[in-house]
């Protein structure tokens, strides 16, 4: 996929879900590491972006409706 993407000079995005070990920690924000399959990921991609909305964890959050993009890869810089 990515040798055609290079080829043809296009952008690929992937979406992936995540494993259920962020829920086990305090810091609810996902890691790279909570893709499932995340060894691929990790290896492959050249950039990850994380979204992470505190009020699904917390309702009584100041930032209901607002997410966080984490830029948690990016290979060009």
């Amino acid at each position: 996929l990515k040798l055609l993407a290079k080829e043809f000079q296009l952008v690929v995005v992937v979406l992936c879900q995540l494993n259920r070990a962020s829920e086990q920690r305090t810091d609810k924000r996902p890691m790279i590491s909570d893709l499932r399959e995340s060894g691929a990921v990790e290896q492959d991609a050249d950039m990850v972006i994380l979204l992470h909305r505190p009020d699904m964890h917390d309702p009584e959050s100041p930032r209901a409706g607002e997410a966080d993009l984490i830029v948690d890869k990016h290979r060009g810089g």
